[in-house]
């Protein structure tokens, strides 16, 4: 079980990286193109079709990655497949449907520059950004299904009466898919000005990387703040439906009203406390339940096997809450700098803190993934089926773990070699700003 679970997580927490700029990338080729049809600046056509190559590399990447990932849910989980796949493979279908359009519209992007009119090529970049978004919204609902499983009932231990749209509407659905829409969006945008600040701090500082870190954390500084809104929509979606994840969020033991809510620190599973945190009073019972006196429950009302792994999911939690928060004074600071000075800072702390705004993008969103799916723990369907009871009695899974790794990594670094080439072919149009 440890193999497989250790494959599955080593692979989705790859996927998901690239899946993101699936999701993002086609809004900023939009955005970018959209300003070369409406000045004619060829800089604004450079940028669009090369950033147009990377989403082509990434986007082929995610298709065999996630590949993978179907082809793992029955390989290592085919308890979980067996019994609940009519269940859950509704949302599965509909995201076949949506990466088929997806893909289609990629060829028709990707080679259609000089085929089409420049108006009729950008329009072929919407079905891109709209099929990249729902392709995501689709898996995140069969995850949010294993959360709060609905849409059938279990006779004699096999699952009957299946109901595919109540399945698909859990009542996770609508805050999760929210929350890791989002992120998706904070991790391209953040990542590209990533990118093009290095460019800067390394003395490229031309308006063709000033455009490209702008836009780019435009995106990221505008989808920083709605995710705080988001995330303590989610936060009392958890308190609601999955109150032990809460409680490990916490490493909330005692069930009390007006709970504090701890920052930082360890959680001492013996002593059933947590060491060298700060407590806020009554902070937990308003962000789970909008009331300073509400009671939440602790880890003591439930059977001490049902607990997820508690230290990991706090620290998790806390790296995801604590780097949010840091990108959220970024995004302030880089509003206000636009508002009173009309330019974005230039100075080399602003442009050291936009390049570590990228990683720690990236790394808010796996803490948050190991949050979701770890605090779910011991269950892969939550209050239906544990985690041991899903996974393959088959031999050589460590061998399999094994060859994954070995293959990503390959991966990783022909995609990484690939960017680089592409990074340092020289721009066709080349304007007379130096640009």
């Amino acid at each position: 079980m440890l193999a497989a679970r250790l494959q599955m997580a080593f692979t989705l927490a790859w996927h998901i990286v690239i899946a993101c700029f699936g999701v993002g990338l086609p809004l900023l080729l939009l955005y970018t193109e959209s300003r070369f049809l409406k000045t004619g600046d060829e800089l604004w056509r450079t940028m669009t079709k090369r950033w147009a190559r990377v989403f082509a590399v990434l986007f082929a990447a995610g298709a065999v990655s996630g590949t993978v990932l179907s082809f793992e849910l029955g390989l290592l989980w085919p308890a979980f497949m067996g019994t609940f796949g009519a269940v859950v493979g509704f949302p599965f279908t509909l995201e076949g449907f949506a990466f088929f359009i997806e893909a289609i519209f990629v060829g028709i992007y990707l080679y259609g520059w000089d085929k089409l009119s420049p108006k009729a090529h950008w329009w072929t970049g919407i079905p891109i950004a709209i099929s990249g978004f729902m392709s995501a919204w689709f898996v995140v609902t069969a995850n949010a299904w294993m959360n709060t499983p609905r849409g059938f009932t279990m006779v004699g231990g096999r699952v009957a009466e299946i109901d595919p749209m109540a399945a698909m509407f859990s009542p996770m659905i609508w805050s999760q898919t929210t929350h890791m829409i989002v992120a998706a969006y904070m991790v391209t945008g953040f990542s590209i000005a990533s990118v093009y600040a290095v460019y800067r701090l390394r003395g490229n500082d031309l308006p063709y990387h000033r455009h490209a870190m702008a836009i780019g954390l435009a995106l990221g500084c505008i989808f920083t703040p709605v995710q705080i809104v988001v995330g303590d929509w989610s936060a009392k979606a958890v308190a609601e439906h999955q109150p032990v994840k809460l409680a490990a969020m916490e490493s909330h033991f005692k069930t009390e009203k007006g709970a504090s809510l701890v920052l930082g620190g360890f959680p001492d599973m013996e002593a059933k406390t947590v060491r060298y945190g700060v407590k806020i009073p009554y902070l937990l019972s308003i962000l789970a339940h909008g009331d300073s006196e509400a009671e939440v429950k602790g880890l003591e009302d439930f059977p001490e096997e049902d607990w997820p792994p508690v230290p990991i999911v706090h620290v998790a939690f806390q790296i995801m809450v604590g780097l949010g928060s840091l990108l959220l004074l970024l995004s302030v600071w880089s509003f206000l700098a636009r508002w009173k000075q009309k330019q974005l800072p230039s100075s080399r702390f602003y442009l050291g803190c936009v390049a570590l705004s990228g990683p720690a993008a990236v790394l808010a969103m796996e803490a948050g993934w190991v949050v979701t799916e770890v605090g779910r723990q011991p269950w892969i369907v939550q209050g239906f089926m544990r985690t041991k009871d899903a996974a393959t009695r088959a031999p050589g899974v460590g061998w399999a773990l094994l060859g994954a790794m070995v293959v990503y990594g390959i991966l990783t670094a022909g995609i990484l070699t690939v960017l680089r080439i592409l990074a340092k072919t020289p721009r066709p149009e080349e304007s007379n700003d130096g640009s």
